[in-house]
Order: structure tokens, then C-alpha cells, then sequence
């Protein structure tokens, strides 16, 4: 279920989307009588991939997200818990860690330890499942953690979680009524401030990996298209797309419970489940 969700949201993303609607209207171009219409899906195509590359759209698109949520402020209470959220890695031995690291993945860790410093004595939690790799998200950034100087007995380890969703229900059973501080990119906020309340758990936010900007004043660089706009338009579809899925999953969830005559439960947050944690790498 998890790789059919991933299968389908990588070819609902703008540039796969807009490249098979191109490439098949040169099919009909090329091979059918249709081809006048076959020309106006190519330019359709080519239109709004120029347009979903064009700063001005992308960026005030993506800063709607981005700015629900301000940065990290001390709060009063102490913080327990510092949570960051997984993003990617790659395992080659002949890069440094912290290029092992997606530059996504990089920002929230470094956020997430700056967090932590303030607050010694809180614990630093790290999530990812190994995506195939040999080494788990969680443990690559446990790595690059320890080498920032964080303490091994500092760092929690959440090794399987592979969406946000698992994430919040497995950083429920561990944290429970603690305080905890939400590291992820400040797009991704909303979403996982989303899972984390369905979870039972009320974390502080603290957005990072912020791409949006609006002071851009170089005419050339502010209206030309670009590949770093493009990413912004897939941050913030891939977003909306998420949003999407979780009003459409929790809504299947209630109706099916409903039909079942039992009350729509989750996880009890307080209830510690040890074995979701992971040793720390030596």
C-alpha cells in the first residue's frame, strides 16, 4: 500500500504529469490523424512547466505554506523531546556524511540539534526507515548528530516509520504526555502538525528548510524560469496532494467505523511502546 501511495503521488507530480501529457501528444502527432490536438497538448505541456517554473507563481504558491508557522521561539516550559522528521539519504563511503544526507533531511537535523542544545537535557529523537538502503534515515542522521557533538545516550532512534503518519504514532508511544518540539520543513508543517494531533500529541513547531522568498530583485533571476521554482511548485502540490489524502483517508476511517458500529480510536499516546526504538550506532 505504502510503495502503490508513493507510485501514484510520483506520477501526480507536476514535471512526470506535464512530460507524459507532452510525450503523448507528440504520440499523436506522430502516429494518429489527431494531430492538430496532439500539437495543443504539447503546448499545453510546455506552457505550464514554464509557468510552474516562474518565480513570482511558485514562490507566493509555496510562502502560503510555509509561513502558518514561525520559527522557533524559547518557549516557557522546558522541552523533553526534539523530534526531526526524515527526509533521504544515499550510502557512499566516499562522501562525507553530511552529504549522505538529502539537503532537506541536512536543514531539519541541524535545526533539530540547535533546538536541542538549548535544552541539554532533552532528547533527541530521529526517524526513517532504510528506503532500500542498507542503513536506516534514522541511523544516517544519528551519525551526523554525534559528529555535531550531540550525545549517543541523548539520541532516540525511530528506525521503521515511513510516512508522517507512522512517525506521529510511534513518537506518541514514546514521548506521551511530555513536551515535544516538532523539527520538519516549514511546508510540511501543517501536514505533520495534522498527524501529530490525530496521534494525541500537541508539539511545539519548529518549521526549517524555508525556500520561499519573496525579496528577489535581480530581474533576471526573479523572471526567468528555473529548476529551483519547479521544486518549489512540487513542495507545494505535493503538499496539497498530501492534505488531500489525509482528509480522504480519515474520512474512509470514520465511515468504515461507523458501519462497524465501533468509535474512531487511535493509538493511546501514553502507552509506551519500547520496541519502535532502535540502538543508537556506536
Amino acid at each position: 500500500m505504502f510503495e502503490l501511495k508513493k507510485l501514484i503521488s510520483t506520477l501526480l507530480m507536476p514535471l512526470p504529469a506535464l512530460l507524459l501529457v507532452g510525450f503523448f501528444g507528440l504520440f499523436l502527432i506522430w502516429f494518429t490523424q489527431r494531430k492538430g490536438f496532439g500539437s495543443f497538448l504539447v503546448f499545453v505541456s510546455l506552457l505550464l512547466i514554464a509557468l510552474a517554473s516562474f518565480q513570482p507563481i511558485t514562490s507566493s504558491l509555496l510562502m502560503k505554506l510555509e509561513r502558518q508557522h514561525t520559527g522557533f521561539l524559547t518557549p516557557s516550559e522546558p522541552v523533553d523531546y526534539v523530534m526531526v522528521l526524515g527526509h533521504g539519504h544515499v550510502v557512499d563511503d566516499e562522501i562525507p556524511p553530511t552529504s549522505e544526507l538529502s539537503r532537506t533531511a541536512l536543514m531539519r537535523l541541524i535545526e533539530g540539534i540547535r533546538i536541542h542544545f538549548m535544552y541539554p537535557t532533552s532528547k533527541l529523537i530521529l526517524s526513517g526507515y532504510d528506503g532500500g538502503n542498507e542503513v536506516s534515515h534514522a541511523r544516517m542522521l544519528a551519525r551526523v548528530a554525534m559528529a555535531m557533538g550531540v550525545n549517543k545516550n541523548n539520541i532516540l532512534l525511530l528506525e521503521t516509520a515511513k510516512d508522517t503518519w507512522e512517525e506521529a504514532f510511534q513518537a506518541a508511544s514514546v514521548v506521551g504526555r511530555s513536551n515535544l518540539v516538532l523539527v520538519t520543513s516549514a511546508s510540511h508543517m501543517p501536514r505533520a502538525l495534522y498527524e501529530f494531533k490525530s496521534a494525541g500529541l500537541d508539539p511545539t513547531p519548529a518549521p526549517t528548510n524555508y525556500m520561499a522568498q519573496k525579496e528577489i530583485h535581480q530581474p533576471w533571476i526573479k523572471y526567468s524560469p528555473r529548476a529551483q521554482y519547479l521544486e518549489q511548485f512540487e513542495r507545494y502540490w505535493h503538499e496539497r496532494l498530501g492534505q488531500l489524502w489525509q482528509r480522504l483517508r480519515d474520512k474512509v476511517a470514520q465511515q468504515e467505523a461507523e458501519v462497524q458500529g465501533d468509535p474512531v480510536t487511535s493509538p493511546d499516546p501514553a502507552s509506551p511502546v519500547t520496541e519502535v526504538l532502535a540502538p543508537v550506532p556506536g
